[in-house]
């Protein structure tokens, strides 16, 4: 199966299938789930590669880099829906009725540096800006760190539902001619600082869209839809009544068989546990660096169960008294 063809924006499949079991009549599809950092998820036949809920070839925009040559059409998922946006409009950008007046100023003096921005959906190519002509830019959602990330997808065999934790950060770029005669590749790539659609205010990075930009998602596997998504992620640095916004990370949760989750991912520093059937945060305590990894839970000798996150260089442990 292919997930991508002519990858020109690094929408690779991150992490690992996750492997189930969709139960049908008078059996069950073995089945593979896994995600690309184009913000959807691919559940096929893990014996056949056909996919269960159907994939459509699109078409998308074509490149405008003298010479290359972008794939007219992309592989996308009837079903799932994909995890957050895929496209971007004017309206999407944050105001400050969203955040603050620094914010939302910080974002619009962004987006007039960029000059025209473009954006055609999903897999839009970079833009090529000739020297000399005015600036354009591609404006990508999600971008080349997602969508979801490394953390990949997880199951509960109890309710059928996967688990994926995806951000909404775009990503910026344009194409241009290569500054040197020798190079590779007669074009290179330019982005602003940082290249993704953020600036950095009071030491924290905040995206220029509109929340939600961390979300968990449950998907009923048997019928590809959307069971249930939950904001993941609080802005601290953000006036009460608007910290609510997700928070972009990398990671993804674990389900254990007592009908938890268990994730951290998000870099508010936050390690969380929700209700696998509703989405709804049950706990949540503050880590003293990101948990930007998977969790894991073991028994002890003593037969006791524990919860492990790695947050940066320290491994933190969680048990019940």
């Amino acid at each position: 199966f292919h997930s991508i063809h002519h990858d020109l924006w690094d929408a690779d499949p991150p992490a690992p299938p996750a492997l189930f079991d969709i139960p049908r009549e008078g059996g069950a599809i073995p089945a593979l789930g896994v995600t690309t950092k184009s913000g959807y998820l691919y559940i096929l036949n893990r014996e056949t590669g056909e996919p269960i809920h159907g994939v459509e070839e699109r078409e998308v925009a074509a490149s405008d880099v003298p010479g290359e040559a972008a794939y007219p059409t992309q592989p996308i998922p009837v079903k799932p829906p994909p995890m957050g946006r895929v496209r971007y409009e004017a309206s999407d950008l944050v105001t400050a009725e969203d955040t603050t007046a620094e914010h939302a100023a910080a974002c619009a003096a962004l987006v007039d540096s960029l000059g025209e921005i473009y954006n055609a959906g999903p897999f839009t190519p970079w833009v090529y800006r000739p020297a000399g002509s005015a600036p354009r830019t591609t404006l990508n959602f999600p971008g080349g760190v997602g969508g979801p990330n490394w953390g990949g997808v997880s199951f509960d065999p109890a309710t059928g539902y996967a688990f994926v934790f995806s951000m909404d950060v775009g990503a910026l770029g344009w194409m241009v001619d290569a500054a040197e005669e020798d190079a590779p590749s007669p074009y290179e790539t330019q982005t602003p600082r940082p290249a993704i659609f953020a600036v950095k205010l009071h030491g924290v990075r905040n995206p220029c869209k509109k929340p939600q930009r961390g979300q968990l998602y449950s998907y009923d596997v048997a019928t590809g839809d959307i069971a249930w998504r939950q904001t993941l992620g609080v802005t601290d640095t953000l006036p009460a009544g608007k910290r609510n916004t997700g928070r972009p990370g990398r990671a993804a949760a674990i389900a254990t068989a007592s009908g938890l989750l268990f994730i951290a991912a998000t870099d508010d520093n936050r390690f969380r546990a929700l209700d696998a059937s509703t989405g709804r945060e049950l706990w949540a305590d503050r880590l003293e660096q990101r948990g930007n990894a998977d969790p894991m839970t073991y028994l002890g000798a003593e037969g006791r169960q524990y919860v492990v996150i790695a947050a940066t260089d320290t491994i933190v442990a969680y048990a019940l008294p």
